[in-house]
């Protein structure tokens, strides 16, 4: 009883020191580059251990470079362990505190929603519901669900005409990802305002399903407490809290990728489908799954378009080099705008081995006829903490790829019916 005790009072005292935003001043971010079969071991040892290192990708597989936050007491040991070990390594943010406070514009007019900020769940979602009544002919709103700290799960339905293929939208299913669910409302803004005949035509001939945050607990936990938490949010032991929800899907599940340790950032949960937020998109996807001809999934980052499988030892499906050539086509157009250079390919090929992820799902059980996620920008040194300046440029150039994306697919046979 005294342990339970002592236990509880600790659990207590990070509750209070967590009611204030935590900060990450001096805090760096390194370029690990994995070379070799010892460096990964130490690395996910360490990644286990964590003792105050934040990896920001998991080192899964030799041959990927990781970044992984530090904090300053450990900058000497960190930088002791690459030369014991050879691995090569840089600095890649001096101060992740000092992008924190750049991330956002120092005013703006809360009286207006736009695209030059990033916006909490509750802003998101009172300017969804005064799209529905000015576009009550083609959109509406549907309650997928709740989270587990009860906040709504929306989906968004725009759709012109009966008989229109279907594509499935989904963001923010990692809660620091804050430029997904941006991305998300900026293209669904265009698809409802846009006088460019391309965008035009996405929206009147494609009917789109759009869940502009699939992780509400988690994304809030960002804006109040830890702008850099990943997870959702419910408490799996004492001390350890929430799932990616990426690495929860019921295909493939810890196959590669994911970690069984309730405190890691891709901890898959203790079975698959075990968040109610994942129940919550298969029950939603479920619906229409017979409809959807694109399930489409927003992350950042690392200017990718990622093709499935990404479990361990995976085949390309059979229609994968018709998904590359959409996808080279969707970098090409992506590129014209501000010359933003992205990388496709096979997500663990290109990116790293990553298992029990929505897109796998959706292809996996259900057979979409195309599956992709985007990685977005980082510009090479800004992480997830993209600048709000960059919502628009972003967005813009995710949507020229999206028309030449869906262009080149129709050309190949898809969206026929």
């Amino acid at each position: 009883m005294k342990l339970l005790a002592l236990i509880l009072v600790f659990a207590t005292s990070i509750a209070v020191v967590l009611s204030e935003p935590l900060r990450f001043d001096n805090y760096r971010v390194y370029e690990a580059s994995i070379e070799n079969v010892e460096q990964l071991q130490i690395l996910q040892h360490l990644e286990q251990l964590s003792d105050g290192y934040t990896f920001w990708e998991s080192p899964v597989q030799t041959g990927m470079q990781v970044d992984i936050m530090v904090p300053p007491q450990r900058f000497a040991d960190f930088e002791k362990l690459c030369l014991r070990l050879n691995m090569q390594s840089r600095v890649k943010i001096s101060n992740v505190q000092s992008l924190i406070d750049n991330e956002r514009p120092k005013r703006r007019n809360r009286e207006v929603f736009g695209w030059d900020d990033y916006h909490t769940l509750d802003e998101m979602y009172e300017w969804i519901d005064g799209l529905v009544t000015q576009h009550e002919n083609v959109l509406s709103v549907k309650l997928v669900g709740y989270s587990y700290e009860s906040r709504e799960i929306r989906a968004v339905k725009l759709s012109h005409k009966a008989g229109n293929p279907g594509i499935f939208l989904e963001s923010n299913i990692h809660a620091r990802e804050w430029i997904t669910s941006a991305t998300t409302t900026w293209i669904l803004n265009a698809l409802l305002t846009s006088t460019d005949p391309q965008v035009m035509e996405l929206a009147q001939n494609y009917d789109w399903y759009i869940l502009p945050v699939v992780n509400p607990d988690g994304l809030n936990y960002t804006k109040e407490v830890n702008r850099m938490w990943r997870k959702t949010r419910y408490p799996h032991d004492l001390l350890c809290y929430g799932v990616d929800m990426n690495r929860n899907f019921p295909y493939h599940w810890m196959d590669g990728g994911a970690s069984t340790n309730s405190c890691s950032d891709v901890y898959a949960g203790p079975e698959p489908a075990s968040e109610i937020e994942t129940k919550n998109i298969m029950e939603y996807f479920g619906m229409y799954k017979d409809h959807i001809h694109f399930y489409l999934s927003f992350h950042s980052y690392g200017q990718l378009i990622l093709l499935p499988y990404g479990y361990e030892n995976a085949e390309k499906v059979d229609n994968f080099y018709d998904w590359m050539e959409m996808a080279e086509a969707a970098a090409v157009a992506l590129n014209k705008g501000y010359g933003t250079q992205y990388t496709v390919g096979n997500t663990a090929e290109v990116l790293y081995i990553a298992s029990g992820s929505s897109r796998d799902w959706a292809l996996g059980e259900h057979n979409v006829p195309i599956a992709a996620s985007y990685e977005f920008r980082d510009q090479g040194y800004h992480g997830f903490l993209l600048p709000a300046d960059q919502i628009i440029p972003n967005s813009e150039e995710v949507l020229d790829s999206l028309v030449a994306f869906l262009g080149k697919a129709r050309e190949l046979g898809y969206f026929q019916g």
